[in-house]
C-alpha cells in the first residue's frame, strides 16, 4: 500500500528532478527520498501524534476542519501552482531560457530542497496545487523560465531537494494514518515505509529518463498533478475522492498515451 500511494509523488520527484543537469539530478533524487524516509520514519515513530491530526481544530459553516485538513488543503494548493508553472514553461520554453541569473549549484540545492519539502506537514494540499500550477506553466511557457535565472545552480539544488522532501511529507500524510489504522507495530509500519522508499528510489531513475525522453508524458504527468492537487484540496474540505478513481483515470490516460507513443515510432521513417 506504501509503495501504490507513493506512486503520485515518484512523478513529481522526476518532473522536479528532471529542470537539473543528469548527475545533479540523480544526486537531488536520492538525497531528497533519503531526507524524505528519515522524516517518514519520524513521522511514524510518532504514530500517535499522527493520528492526533484528524482531532478538529475548528469549525466553519458547520464543517470542522483539522491539522490534516489544513495540510492537505495547503499541499493540494501548491502542487497545482507548481503544476500550472511547469505547463506554462513547456509551452513557451524561451521565457524560461531568458532568466539566467541562478548558477548551476544553487539549482540543485534548490530541487534538492524542493524533494524535501514534498514530505513535510505543512500546507500539503495547498503546497501541491501551487506546485502542480508551477510546473504546467512552466511547461506551458519554458522561455519565462529561462528569463529567471537569478539564483545560482546551489540554490536551484537545494530547493529541488526541499521541495521533494516537502511533497513526500504531505504524500505522506494519509499512508501514514492509513497504516496506523490497519496496524498498531510499529516495527511493521517502519519496515514498510522503507521498503516503500527504496522502491522509489529504484524506480525513480528510470522514470525521470522516460519521461526525459518523452515531453508529452511529462504533460499528462502534470495534468495528473493537477487532479490530485485538487483531490487533495476537496479532501481538506470534506469531499473524499477514492483514491481507486484517481488511479483509473491516470491508467486509462497513461495507457492512451502509450498507444500514442508506439503509433508515432511506428510512423517514423527507417533509417
Amino acid at each position: 500500500m506504501e509503495i501504490v500511494l507513493g506512486i503520485d509523488n515518484l512523478v513529481f520527484v522526476a518532473i522536479l528532478s528532471g529542470k537539473l543537469p543528469p548527475v545533479e539530478a540523480a544526486k537531488a533524487r536520492r538525497i531528497g527520498i533519503g531526507l524524505s524516509l528519515i522524516f517518514r520514519v519520524l513521522l511514524v515513530a510518532g504514530a500517535a501524534y499522527v493520528v492526533h491530526l484528524t482531532v478538529p481544530l475548528f469549525t466553519v459553516l458547520g464543517e470542522d476542519f483539522s491539522w490534516r485538513d489544513l495540510i492537505l488543503i495547503g499541499g493540494g494548493l501548491i502542487l497545482v501552482f507548481k503544476a500550472t508553472a511547469e505547463i506554462h514553461h513547456n509551452v513557451d520554453p524561451g521565457v524560461e531560457a531568458t532568466k539566467k541569473e541562478s548558477p548551476r549549484p544553487r539549482a540543485f540545492a534548490a530541487t534538492v530542497g524542493q524533494i524535501v519539502l514534498l514530505d513535510l506537514l505543512i500546507g500539503g494540499g495547498l503546497f501541491l496545487v501551487f506546485k502542480a500550477t508551477a510546473e504546467i506553466h512552466h511547461n506551458v511557457d519554458p522561455g519565462v523560465e529561462a528569463t529567471k535565472k537569478e539564483s545560482p545552480r546551489p540554490r536551484a539544488f537545494a530547493a529541488t531537494v526541499g521541495q521533494i522532501v516537502l511533497l513526500d511529507l504531505v504524500f505522506s500524510i494519509d499512508s501514514i494514518i492509513t497504516a496506523v489504522g490497519m496496524t498498531g507495530d510499529v516495527p511493521i509500519m517502519i519496515a514498510a515505509v522503507i521498503v516503500a522508499v527504496m522502491a522509489m528510489l529504484i524506480a525513480a531513475g528510470p522514470l525521470a529518463n522516460f519521461m526525459h525522453r518523452n515531453p508529452t508524458i511529462v504533460m499528462l504527468a502534470l495534468g495528473f498533478l493537477l487532479l490530485i492537487g485538487a483531490t487533495l484540496i476537496a479532501d481538506g474540505f470534506g469531499f473524499h475522492f477514492p483514491k481507486g478513481y484517481i488511479y483509473a483515470a491516470m491508467a486509462f490516460s497513461g495507457a492512451v498515451e502509450g498507444l500514442n507513443l508506439l503509433a508515432r515510432r511506428r510512423r517514423k521513417p527507417p533509417k
